[in-house]
């Protein structure tokens, strides 16, 4: 069973983070230079929330809050979502399907060691696909 272990060793294990009194603007300038949708908020080293695209809209934007005002701490997403090292990518899925959620903190012992998305698990599914078809087609053209 392939778990988030191996989509972490392929991707790295970089996290990119703002702590919890960053600004709304600094973080979503962060999110930009790096191409990315979610940073992890952390204070101290732990894990104390989340901050996406989806916060600086429904959160910010909407609302009419200034960007360069407002604290990530004011607007990020609390509890976060996480999973393990150890979790089976199948169940990430799932959990993320079902949270609506794009971005997972991995935790394992209270310290984030990585960052999924739903983009990762696809990516991660399709190559898996493709091995079992090349596999398959090896299979059954191969046998003389």
């Amino acid at each position: 069973m392939a778990t988030v272990r191996d989509i972490l060793s392929r991707k790295g294990t970089e996290v990119v983070s703002v702590p919890p009194t960053a600004t709304v603007l600094e973080a979503a300038r962060r999110m930009n230079e790096r191409g990315i949708g979610g940073v992890a908020v952390l204070a101290d080293g732990v894990l104390a929330g989340i901050f996406t695209e989806r916060d600086v809209l429904r959160r910010v934007v909407v609302p009419g809050r200034p960007p360069g005002g407002t604290t990530v701490a004011e607007v990020m997403t609390t509890p976060v979502t996480t999973c393990t090292s150890s979790t089976r990518i199948e169940e990430c899925a799932e959990l993320m399907t079902n949270r609506r959620i794009r971005h997972l903190p991995v935790v394992d012992d209270g310290v984030v060691g990585g960052m999924v998305t739903i983009g990762d698990l696809l990516a991660f599914q399709v190559r898996d696909q493709q091995a079992t078809i090349q596999y398959m087609n090896n299979l059954v053209y191969d046998v003389r």
